[in-house]
């Protein structure tokens, strides 16, 4: 026996049953907009099945090469998206270091001296060294497309970027527990998070194309170096032009 189809979505029009319309997925119960309407939206958004946090992170740390897999043969609405995942984690880490009124390390600048060229480039290294955490974009792009030169007949380019951006995802929270590190237990070393990402990276790509182990290792470390390299010299030349714009 049908069931009336009594609920109209507000949205396309469609008469439809339960809580969701099967037209275009929203939610028969719209209203008035309110203030808990706009904060649970935000939470369903980043923890319920449609914006599932909690597992990528999970599956991140348990095995990356499974979600790296699944989300390119596409099961998209299981994880969260890469590119999501990648400015979450970076509005969270600029938030945490809002409130623990975090500041690098100040005696890695220099002072700026004469004449005008070295005075341009000192600028260019202090402000770099300061907003390294804003270029981290450069960062995702210098990896994969490494990645690409390096494993460039498993998958494309644009794969090999989805994949750089849960990569930095992963760097950014790793980053922000050196953040907590640095802040409240020992200011003298600062690297941490820089070689736990080599050993993360190396893990998940092992994970990811799990044959010729060996190999793939050899090929993670120089992928890691060298997108550590471009991610520094895309992050010099952004700062030069910023610098030599505003002086």
């Amino acid at each position: 026996m049908n069931r009336e189809l009594t609920n109209i979505c507000k949205n396309c029009g469609s008469k439809t049953l339960g809580d969701y319309c099967y037209n275009c997925g929203q939610r028969t119960s719209i209203n008035k907009v309110t203030f808990q309407e706009t904060f649970q939206d935000l939470v369903d958004a980043i923890f319920a099945l449609n914006g599932p946090l909690l597992t990528t992170l999970k599956m991140l740390v348990v095995s990356p090469g499974r979600i790296f897999t699944e989300y390119l043969s596409g099961k998209r609405k299981k994880y969260y998206r890469p590119v999501t995942f990648f400015i979450l984690m970076t509005v969270i880490y600029l938030l945490i270091r809002w409130l623990i009124n975090y500041d690098p390390d100040s005696s890695t600048l220099l002072k700026v001296e004469d004449p005008y060229d070295s005075q341009i480039l000192t600028k260019t290294r202090n402000f770099m060294l300061v907003n390294i955490d804003k270029f981290l974009f450069a960062f995702a792009f210098s990896l994969g497309l490494i990645m690409k030169l390096f494993f460039y007949k498993k998958h494309s380019l644009a794969e090999f970027l989805a994949i750089s951006f849960y990569l930095i995802g992963v760097y950014t929270i790793l980053t922000i527990l050196n953040m907590f590190y640095i802040q409240f237990i020992d200011k003298t070393f600062q690297g941490i998070h820089l070689i736990a990402m080599l050993f993360f990276f190396i893990y998940a790509m092992v994970s990811f194309f799990k044959k010729s182990k060996g190999w793939v290792i050899i090929k993670s470390i120089f992928v890691y170096a060298l997108g550590f390299y471009f991610y520094g010299f895309l992050s010099f030349g952004l700062s030069f032009v910023i610098v030599w714009l505003n002086n």
